[in-house]
């Protein structure tokens, strides 16, 4: 493929999702990933620059690329926590959020109990903002990212022990 981000071939990707029921594709190609996620419901708070209006939205194909050789580097760790049953993962790439917006507390805090269900972060892709929920109930010890970063597929955001 010449292109690996031409229309066409991000329609045959979403076709392939639905067509599936699929939640998630993720298709690479001359080193550029295309990632297209779907989510069921879609938060949408004001972003954290400035305050606006928040933005509807109806549940929609997400498709986010990022060159695999420029991916943002993770942020210096003690431990690689990418394999930890307790880690709370990043569903795609894109930008965290610890709260709804800056006049807010953080939806949670390292000693917080949380259950499972419960929302720990928001990912922002594409200008829509996706809840990250907790996979399991336990104790918040370790919160990996800063609001504002970047993150991959997979990252390893919060700790549940």
């Amino acid at each position: 493929m010449s292109n690996p981000l031409d229309t066409k071939t991000i329609g045959k990707l979403a076709e392939i999702l639905d067509k599936n029921n699929l939640t998630e594709l993720e298709y690479e190609d001359e080193g550029c990933r295309i990632c297209l996620t779907r989510e069921n419901k879609v938060v949408a708070p004001a972003p954290m620059m400035a305050p606006v209006a928040p933005m509807v939205s109806t549940p929609a194909v997400a498709a986010s690329a990022a060159p695999t050789a420029s991916a943002p580097a993770a942020p210096a760790q003690d431990e690689d926590y990418s394999k930890s049953p307790n880690a709370v993962k990043s569903p795609m790439v894109g930008v965290v959020y610890l709260s709804a917006d800056p006049n807010t507390p953080n939806y949670v805090s390292v000693g917080d109990s949380v259950k499972e269900g419960d929302i720990v972060c928001l990912i922002e892709a594409m200008k829509t903002f996706n809840p990250v929920k907790a996979h399991k109930s336990g104790t918040v010890s370790k919160i990996l990212v800063e609001g504002g970063d970047p993150v991959e597929y997979g990252e390893p955001l919060v700790i549940i022990e």
